[in-house]
């Protein structure tokens, strides 16, 4: 795992044989490594950048198998059942009692939860 304080010294070493990754890297490295911002447990859980071609896979694979749905309303139904089998099979999120804090603005720091200055001042007085 490449930290951010490390890529400095990777992108000198890297950069004569391959400048284009290394500018990309450089550019993107804190989109790069935002994943660590979220819970550890969540990172299982943030493998793809498209959940939704993820959800519709089974969808998309019965549509070529039977040539199309036919007519609209029988494309719909039929999606619609797809996903409510397949969801049987979903995984259940890691960690789901952090999520609320993910959508309130907690930060996490490499998957731990950081706690506020003043909640540190308060427990060091």
């Amino acid at each position: 795992m490449i930290g951010s304080g490390e890529f400095p010294r990777s992108a000198t070493e890297f950069r004569p044989k391959w400048p284009k990754a290394a500018d990309k890297l450089a550019c993107d490295l804190e989109v790069l490594l935002r994943f660590y911002d979220y819970p550890a447990e969540h990172w299982l859980h943030l493998k793809t950048s498209n959940p939704i071609e993820s959800t519709f896979s089974t969808v998309r694979l019965r549509t070529k198998v039977t040539k199309g749905p036919g007519s609209r309303a029988a494309g719909l139904a039929m999606a619609f059942k797809l996903i409510e089998a397949a969801e049987d099979r979903w995984r259940y999120v890691n960690g789901a009692h952090l999520v609320a804090l993910v959508r309130a603005g907690a930060t996490f720091r490499k998957g731990v939860l950081v706690e506020s200055e003043t909640q540190d001042r308060e427990v060091a007085a």
